[in-house]
């Protein structure tokens, strides 16, 4: 029965990731109302639900790891190693290019809100839910779960890396925010949220009997999956909860453009890189998954955590989750029909 509701969900994440949008637009009451920290009855404990939520996923990405897959990926890691190191160098290629862009606009900050936004959502781990899409393309699942893992993992070093080296594209203040959210990223936060869930997933894939490992999978995975899209829920009221009653369709237009620009450049170079490194089809899509999706939650929940007086930051943040989306749609079911590169010598 988890079986089968977990396909269902799956074969409709899409539309689903669309409705809860729908709903933060028109109902974010409750969103909002989850976005806040809430004193747990009969102790002075704080629950936040985002960043439980984001470790729910996490901890869901970490147990489903193919242990044995993974042993084999690391005799052959060409396409591991070519993805760790395009997530540190796609942002460092795209993102000035775009504050260039920007500082040709009349905004008074040359941007550098809209900037902010986008670097801490290209300086991300790989997006769990990358995985869902390389099976739906039939890729490569073993080097997709390992980019997700490797990058999960690594993201307490690379992600304050990425935001102190792009600050200095900023003005108006945000720069030093940016260093701050990079100092909690590497904190307790990275750590706590990001990965104590990831590890704990994988120890569990390693150590559990694998009766207990497929009930632990069966109830969790369904768990992550509605974790996942009332996380969409709850980040999306915080930004487009004020959208009807204060329009802003200058701010919402410019978000879609720089959101569309990042995404497609990012998606554009993974991809080259996979046919320069004359990957067959089912690594060339992961990696093309792989440097395009990265996790747009994380980044919203750092954002509500370093900005929480600016929720409408987390525009850009959601319009490039849902363009990522439907940009993977579109690459799995190219590269499915794609034929293989053929071998190097």
């Amino acid at each position: 029965m988890h079986t089968r509701a977990v396909s269902w969900l799956r074969h409709r994440l899409g539309r689903a990731v669309v409705l809860a949008y729908v709903l933060a637009l028109f109902l974010p009451g409750p969103g909002l109302w989850l976005r806040r920290l809430h004193l747990l009855p009969l102790t002075h404990l704080t629950l936040h639900t985002a960043p439980l939520l984001l470790s729910l996923m996490l901890f869901s990405a970490g147990l489903q790891v193919p242990v044995r897959a993974l042993g084999r990926l690391l005799r052959h890691p060409k396409a591991l190693l070519a993805g760790l190191v395009l997530h540190l160098a796609i942002p460092l290629a795209v993102v000035p290019l775009v504050a260039f862009l920007l500082r040709r606009t009349p905004d008074a900050d040359g941007g550098s809100g809209l900037l902010t936004a986008l670097i801490l959502t290209v300086a991300m781990p790989v997006a769990a839910g990358a995985t869902v899409w390389t099976d739906k393309g039939d890729g490569d699942q073993p080097t997709m779960v390992g980019l997700v893992l490797a990058s999960t993992l690594l993201s307490p070093l690379s992600t304050p890396f990425l935001l102190e080296t792009l600050a200095p594209l900023l003005s108006g203040g945000y720069g030093q925010v940016l260093v701050d959210t990079g100092r909690l990223a590497h904190g307790g936060f990275g750590l706590a949220t990001v990965v104590l869930p990831c590890a704990a997933g994988l120890l569990g894939a390693l150590a559990l009997p694998a009766r207990w490992l497929r009930r632990l999978r069966m109830t969790v995975t369904p768990l992550a999956l509605t974790g996942s899209l009332l996380l969409t829920y709850v980040n999306a009221s915080g930004a487009l909860g004020s959208v009807l009653t204060r329009p802003r369709p200058l701010l919402f237009a410019a978000a879609l453009a720089v959101a569309a620009l990042v995404c497609l450049l990012s998606f554009a170079l993974g991809r080259a890189a996979a046919c320069l490194l004359r990957l067959e089809a089912g690594s060339a899509s992961s990696l093309t998954l792989a440097c395009g999706m990265n996790n747009s939650s994380a980044s919203a929940v750092l954002i509500t955590a370093s900005l929480p007086d600016k929720p409408h930051l987390l525009l850009p943040v959601l319009t490039y989750g849902l363009l990522q989306k439907t940009a993977a749609n579109r690459i799995v079911t190219r590269l499915r029909g794609d034929p293989a590169p053929p071998a190097g010598p």
